[in-house]
């Protein structure tokens, strides 16, 4: 009905122009009818254009439904038409072979292959019917020769094997490019979309390899595939990529991209010392006078490998010595030394003063060098936090900050060390004014972000938990991820902990606990803890005890009091301490911590690699998405002997 009164409309709209025109025009008859052809002309094709569209719309419909049978027969009245083929192709293809008319399909493809030869869909559409009907020889066959046929066009290439892959044909897509390959004698072409491939079929060796021989192709292309294999491989695969990088290495010593790859792999992996052996060879190779090398002892020391920081640092000076990166490398082996002597308590005055020896001499040869500077803000620590020497600390400070022309990091890092000796020392307001000053000077940087964390962390020693809390919900956006995490941890505990404790004494007692520790006032927080373990604590100022609710907040205690048994080398009391969380807080985010850090315990302190070995696999299994799993990988690999030795 619809369509009739459109038609009906049409040609009344026709003869009205029609016979207005005749009205107002002197031409002869015999042109007027000649003028009424041409119009019923054009309501024609406009009849059968509106009736074709619509039949194409009803059949897609009929086929969206899922009414097969109703929708091939107007599939089929459809086809007729050449201009109506791009609208209903793929719905009246997928039609004919849901319904097993497999001959029928067969002849409707024919047609279209033979009317459009240059088309690679529609012969892929026969080889894929072929398919589909069972029929794999024939189906085989015709993907075979359209292979063939296209093999020295590599643009014809690409569309058979993208429309191959639509059709999820990947093994003949595979085909298809290494055909090209064969012909043109080149092994590089198509890496990214037969790497695509491989990746899809969970064939990740030849995944591998086809990045591998990207990245070969232009320097450019190291960063991406870097990126894109941190994103695809799993840490088990990673041994593989190891092994096809070494067989590189070997087999192309020249290549530097591939031992770049390789350091690049061993960092990931947190094996510094495999990087420092390849960023060594790589440095002398390419003469670029100790970059890697040096590289590799940043990131050594960020990651708290201070033995491969300290033999990196110790090559770049024995073999560098009037290199650019020798000055780097003699505050950075100090640096090494004092952050290696920080992981062991207690320890000796003579290392500290030996340390401060290192530091004077080095801060009187390089000033006024900003290097200088930056190492005479570290003294001022050392002096505060091991000697005791809190003036002789501030001076430090604030020579430094009274200087023109300090670099602005510099001048943040100063202002951050002394506000951390105002802390020490409980000259709370110096302290948190300082911060404030490079949370403004230095508005969304790392220094920007560590002065709001350290704010927070002040007013959480001061048992101000609304004032922490508003700091810690502006550090989640922070852009360094250990501030993030820091921050995010610190916020759960003061959130969980109010939950289960409204008035806070519980938290109250711990915060205080962490700043007696802290401020190396050991003995005295050991007692606080034990005071929070009971449940009740009792003020300086009264004889009386104030009782509260404990548990939410023990998993803490106990992480604490582990921390301060290792450094006193009482270990069967820390792995008492940990074996609580472990046991009791399962669930708890501290229970990888505590985990991993037993297996340390066995390895490092206790000398028992084989327990150490179990447990770190233990931890492997049970926590894959902890921030320790790459670490506690790396020392499993290498109590079970994966990584050799050498000398440097």
């Amino acid at each position: 009905m619809n369509q009739f009164i459109t038609i009906h409309q049409i040609c009344t709209t026709a003869f009205r122009l029609f016979r207005n025109w005749v009205a107002h025009n002197s031409t002869p008859v015999n042109n007027n009818y000649k003028y009424l052809n041409t119009v019923l002309f054009f309501i024609t094709v406009s009849v059968y254009a509106q009736s074709d569209n619509q039949l194409v719309q009803l059949a897609n419909e009929y086929y969206l439904k899922g009414e097969k049978q109703k929708a091939v027969e107007l599939f089929r009245e459809a086809a007729r038409s050449d201009a109506n083929i791009p609208h209903i192709h793929n719905n009246y293809l997928n039609t004919l072979v849901d319904l097993a008319l497999y001959e029928e399909a067969q002849k409707y493809l024919a047609r279209l292959v033979k009317k459009y030869p240059e088309n690679i869909n529609y012969q892929g559409d026969m080889a894929w019917m072929y398919f589909r009907s069972g029929d794999m020889a024939r189906a085989e066959k015709t993907i075979r020769e359209l292979i063939e046929a296209n093999a020295h066009n590599m643009g014809h290439i690409k569309l058979l094997a993208d429309y191959l892959t639509s059709r999820s044909l990947h093994e003949y897509a595979i085909q298809a490019y290494k055909e090209v390959r064969r012909v043109y004698k080149n092994n590089t072409v198509f890496c990214l979309e037969l790497a695509m491939l491989y990746r899809v079929r969970g064939q990740k060796e030849q995944m591998v390899d086809e990045y591998l021989a990207y990245v070969t192709q232009d320097n450019y292309n190291l960063q991406y595939v870097k990126n894109v294999l941190q994103v695809l491989l799993e840490p088990a695969d990673m041994d593989v990529l190891e092994a096809k990088l070494l067989e590189h290495v070997q087999a192309n010593p020249n290549r530097a991209v591939y031992t770049d790859l390789l350091i690049w792999l061993y960092v990931q992996q947190k094996n510094f010392f495999g990087a420092l052996v390849q960023a060594r060879a790589l440095d002398r190779r390419t003469g670029t006078y100790g970059e890697q090398t040096a590289e590799v002892a940043r990131l050594a020391v960020n990651n708290g490998d201070y033995e491969a920081a300290r033999m990196a640092y110790q090559w770049l000076l024995r073999t560098y010595p009037k290199g650019p990166y020798y000055v780097e490398a003699r505050r950075g082996l100090i640096q090494t030394r004092e952050a290696a002597f920080r992981q062991h308590y207690p320890i000796p005055r003579d290392s500290v003063l030996s340390l401060v020896a290192d530091y004077k001499q080095f801060i009187a040869e390089n000033l006024p060098d900003p290097v200088a500077l930056e190492a005479q803000s570290d003294l001022a620590l050392l002096y505060s936090q091991w000697l005791q020497q809190h003036d002789q600390a501030v001076q430090l400070l604030q020579e430094v900050i009274r200087m023109r022309h300090v670099p602005d990091n510099l001048m943040a890092r100063a202002k951050l060390n002394l506000a951390e000796i105002y802390t020490l020392t409980g000259e709370w307001w110096e302290a948190t004014l300082l911060y404030s000053q490079v949370e403004k000077s230095m508005k969304e940087t790392e220094p920007g972000y560590e002065a709001k964390l350290r704010n927070a962390q002040l007013w959480y020693y001061r048992g101000d938990f609304r004032l922490a809390a508003e700091h810690l919900d502006v550090l989640k956006e922070a852009t360094s991820r250990t501030i993030a995490n820091d921050a995010m941890e610190l916020s759960i505990r003061i959130k969980e902990n109010l939950a289960m404790d409204s008035s806070g004494m519980a938290l109250k007692a711990l915060a205080k606990a962490e700043l007696l520790l802290k401020q190396n006032q050991t003995n005295e927080a050991l007692k606080l803890m034990e005071q929070i373990k009971e449940g009740r604590i009792k003020n300086p100022e009264d004889t009386a005890w104030t009782t509260f609710p404990n548990y939410a907040i023990l998993d803490e205690v106990y992480w604490l009091e582990a921390g301060v048994y290792v450094k006193q080398k009482r270990f069967d009391k820390s792995i008492e301490m940990l074996n609580r969380i472990i046991q009791d807080y399962a669930d708890d985010v501290l229970c990888d911590d505590a985990w991993f850090k037993k297996a340390e315990i066995y390895e490092m302190h206790l000398q028992q690699a084989e327990v150490a070995r179990e447990l770190y696999l233990e931890f492997i299994n049970r926590f894959p998405g902890s921030v320790h799993a790459a670490e506690a990988r790396k020392r499993y690999r290498r109590l079970r002997g994966d990584f050799g030795a050498e000398k440097f």
